[in-house]
């Protein structure tokens, strides 16, 4: 069974992303697809050193929650990852893990899907949206989308389940994920081949 994997960056892990996420995974499982919630927000990542470890080691200096997850990439079919609006920006919990995730183990998520989900009181959302699916955008991966874009609303948990477009957007969101990787694994081709990456310093000129 295709699994995928669910990020929650807000501190508070029963929060509205929480119930934005639960959403997700319970439609998941509607359609058949397995899913699973890794609180990334309260365990406090570090941000990257920029040292150059992972690319010589195949993980991070940072012994911590992106080293586990990261070993574990391969289990699943593309990730979803979550965060409040702080000051019209992704948390600095989310940031920093996927800052370093994607450097160190950016590799095995060539070709899956990925989708950000943002809960907001107010606004902000649209800025924050934007920031996380940027990481997928420039890693060769299947950004999914919704009904609208993949926010809710709300200031507590409670709050955000009240927001009856916004939940029906995840659960769109969820349908449109199963829907890409089934489609994927059911038509069976060959990944694309890259050409070898070129690097291109501005400075050079």
């Amino acid at each position: 069974m295709a699994k995928l994997l669910l990020l929650n960056g807000s501190p508070n892990p029963k929060g509205c992303i929480e119930a934005a996420l639960e959403e997700i995974a319970g439609e998941l499982q509607k359609c058949g697809m397995d899913s699973e919630i890794v609180q990334v927000g309260i365990a406090q990542p570090k941000g990257c050193y920029g040292c150059g470890y992972c690319a010589t080691h195949g993980e991070c200096v940072t012994k911590d929650l992106v080293n586990e997850v990261g070993r574990r990439l391969d289990e699943f079919s593309g990730i979803v990852a979550g965060s409040p609006v702080f000051y019209s920006g992704a948390s600095g919990q989310i940031c920093s893990f996927l800052d370093r995730l994607f450097y160190a183990y950016g590799g095995k998520l060539v070709n899956k899907v990925g989708a950000a989900v943002v809960s907001c009181r107010r606004g902000g959302a649209t800025a924050t949206f934007q920031r996380i699916n940027q990481y997928y955008l420039m890693s060769n991966m299947l950004v999914v989308g919704s009904q609208y874009w993949n926010m809710v609303h709300g200031y507590t948990a409670e709050d955000a389940r009240k927001d009856l477009e916004g939940m029906q957007t995840m659960r769109t969101l969820a349908r449109n994920i199963a829907w890409v990787v089934g489609s994927i694994e059911k038509a069976g081709l060959p990944k694309p081949v890259y050409g070898e990456h070129l690097w291109t310093d501005f400075g050079q000129y």
